[in-house]
């Protein structure tokens, strides 16, 4: 195995610079004055620590707990992150990059000094407030540039300019406009602008799951789930594709980037795919759709579970228990589509020889399973807050990892993981912020609401027209942004439509979420399958409607859950979630059989129409459907079998 994997390994500087060409928080300066990297490193390790004792001891105010995350985040980002791509070879720190950074501490100085005042006046700013609020805007703006590109600072400028002018425009989006001085109080001094609750889940929940994940990482979690993945599928049929599956899935769920995850681990698991006869464009939208179906994953989901139970108010756990099975389907589909291309093009697993034993692998790091199981057990069965939870767990992770020599962490790896965690952090924090802008103005002007009275009125009296629009909504508006902040917009601007079709919250937001999410497998801009395509060599466009097919349950689970609930385990029995998973497994299986066209033998394009559409009914809550749809199911399957006797195929390849 070692040689297997050191040649794949051996690409790993070619995949950085991937990394760096598609995840603009990949593009650090390079530094090499050591007393610079001691600085940055300081205030990233006390950043943590800092997160660390207040999840434990409670935090201070909101507005200056919130604020002081901001102005951290914003200090590093100036410090660590170039303003232009060709200036990432640079080794010193600009003036005006230090200007910046001295300006965001001022910024919540002046807060902490002034805030008694600042809530006795709530609501009257003075010409102070106003100077700090603008230059809060213009540097949270500049770093989101910096980092995401300028799709989510170009989206809260045009909301800026919505806000000051929105009384200009004709129809159901005028409103009554606002001064600057209106915006920039609300967006500084309040806690519903860049210090809103997009802010506030990002310096509570998303830090310390970030910094868990870095734990975990550091502790060798990530090695873990490529060997044990390896170890029991390595060796079946197209067997690396599906080690593609179940690593990016577990890594996806805790680190909640799709790009990064897609880098990471295709590093490793594309090279083997294309090593056993997966064709590169395949093989790099395998690990597009695995990364980017993580964060649909629990217990996790990228940490967009708890931001959800923040903004519907409903517990962590039963959000959790409703998005499994639909993950679960994702998944299914995904691994049933792998497995039939390699039983059409005849390609095999990799050789037991070169793989690891199971319990090899559970011996060596099984025990990294325990902070998982433990973080579980906090979530759903203790009763303490989310944040206790991840806090305790992370010390459980570091004990854990004690155990044996080989997942054993040093003072040295201790003060990494601290740092790693908060420089992971900044990207998602700089995009709450950003989105706090977004939302700030939708909720001043109300935009939210007109926005899902037009989808409404387009969608007519139609709830199948509704979804789709809302669907297209959701990709358009979570093109190039990172899952969180996609979520918390997709959530403000387009799951309202919804619930106002007398839809549940849970499910209206279930359903923003996940499209909001495809947008990164999307094209026209499709991040995680462009950085796959980078990996593998192949085509971006290509690699990216790959990617939508190998995701198609995706795509339709989300519109079936809307129509029958019953899929999220809620408002349901126990005997009918069972039928439910049942049938949705089937259907999802057949659907993958369908998007593959191959069943012991090769399927025309009406079969595969028929096959599908029988599928999707087969998944309906009604029986008359049901039956239906297993009619033209059977009717399918047994042409495909009198067509390969015909054919004398001699074995069922694909099953």
């Amino acid at each position: 195995m070692e040689k297997l994997v050191r040649s794949d390994i051996a690409e790993k500087d070619i995949d950085q610079e991937i990394l760096k060409k598609y995840d603009a928080e990949s593009r650090t300066r390079a530094f090499k004055n050591k007393w610079l990297l001691y600085l940055i490193s300081a205030i990233a390790i006390m950043f943590s620590l800092y997160h660390l004792y207040t999840s434990y001891f409670g935090t201070p105010a909101t507005l200056i707990h919130r604020s002081f995350h901001v102005s951290i985040v914003l200090i590093l980002v100036f410090l660590l992150y170039p303003p232009f791509k060709k200036a990432a070879k640079n080794q010193t720190i600009p003036w005006y990059d230090v200007l910046f950074a001295a300006s965001a501490l001022s910024t919540t100085v002046y807060i902490m000094y002034a805030y008694d005042d600042l809530v006795q006046r709530g609501g009257l700013p003075n010409t102070v407030d106003l100077i700090f609020g603008t230059i809060l805007i213009v540097l949270v703006l500049e770093a989101a540039r910096r980092l995401t590109g300028w799709g989510l600072p170009a989206l809260a400028i045009l909301f800026l300019l919505y806000g000051l002018f929105g009384r200009e425009l004709p129809g159901i989006f005028r409103h009554r406009g606002y001064e600057w001085q209106d915006l920039v109080n609300f967006m500084y001094v309040t806690t519903e602008g860049v210090y809103g609750t997009a802010i506030g889940v990002s310096a509570t929940y998303i830090f310390l799951f970030i910094l868990f994940g870095a734990f975990l990482q550091k502790s060798g979690m990530g090695q873990f789930f490529n060997d044990i993945a390896l170890a029991i599928a390595g060796q079946t049929r197209g067997g690396p594709a599906k080690v593609s599956v179940i690593a990016s899935g577990f890594l996806g769920s805790i680190n909640g980037s799709a790009i990064a995850n897609v880098v990471t681990t295709g590093a490793f698991t594309i090279p083997l795919m294309k090593k056993i006869g997966y064709k590169k464009n395949f093989a790099g939208a395998i690990e597009a759709s695995a990364s980017v179906g993580g964060q649909l994953l629990p217990p996790i989901m990228g940490a967009s579970a708890f931001i959800m139970a923040e903004i519907i108010g409903i517990p962590y756990g039963q959000i959790a228990l409703a998005a499994l099975l639909p993950a679960v389907l994702f998944y299914l589909g995904v691994i049933v589509q792998v497995h039939i291309r390699a039983s059409k093009e005849g390609l095999k697993g990799i050789s037991k020889d070169n793989l690891p034993l199971v319990r090899e692998v559970l011996k060596d790091r099984g025990h990294l399973i325990i902070p998982l199981i433990f973080l579980l057990y906090m979530l759903f069965f203790s009763g303490r807050t989310i944040i206790f939870s991840a806090f305790l767990t992370i010390l459980v992770t570091i004990a854990v990892a004690m155990v044996r020599k080989t997942t054993r962490m040093s003072g040295w790896d201790l003060l990494e993981a601290l740092e790693n965690g908060a420089k992971t952090a900044l990207g998602v924090a700089v995009a709450c912020a950003t989105v706090g802008l977004v939302v700030g103005v939708a909720t001043l002007t109300g935009f939210g609401l007109n926005l899902a009275n037009a989808i409404v009125t387009l969608g007519g009296e139609s709830l199948f027209l509704t979804l789709l629009f809302t669907m297209v909504t959701c990709i358009v508006l979570g093109m190039g942004l990172p899952s969180i902040p996609t979520y918390i917009i997709t959530a403000t601007m387009a799951a309202p439509a919804l619930v106002q079709l007398g839809i549940e919250p849970l499910v209206a937001h279930l359903f923003v979420f996940y499209f909001g999410i495809f947008a990164n497998i999307t094209p026209p801009v499709a991040l995680a399958s462009f950085a796959a395509a980078g990996v593998s060599g192949g085509q971006p466009m290509q690699t990216g409607f790959i990617s939508m097919k190998l995701a198609l349950a995706g795509f339709i689970v989300p519109f079936l859950f809307v129509y029958n609930d019953a899929l999220l385990l809620i408002n349901t029995s126990l005997g009918e979630g069972i039928v439910v998973a049942l049938t949705s497994v089937l259907g999802v299986s057949l659907l993958a059989v369908a998007a593959e066209g191959f069943l012991m033998t090769h399927m025309n394009v009406i079969y595969r129409i028929i096959l599908s559409v029988g599928a999707v009914l087969f998944m309906t809550p009604n029986m008359t459907q049901d039956s239906i749809g297993l009619a033209l199911i059977l009717f399918v399957l047994v042409l495909q079998v009198i067509r390969a006797k015909r054919e004398g195929v001699a074995s069922i390849r694909a099953i």
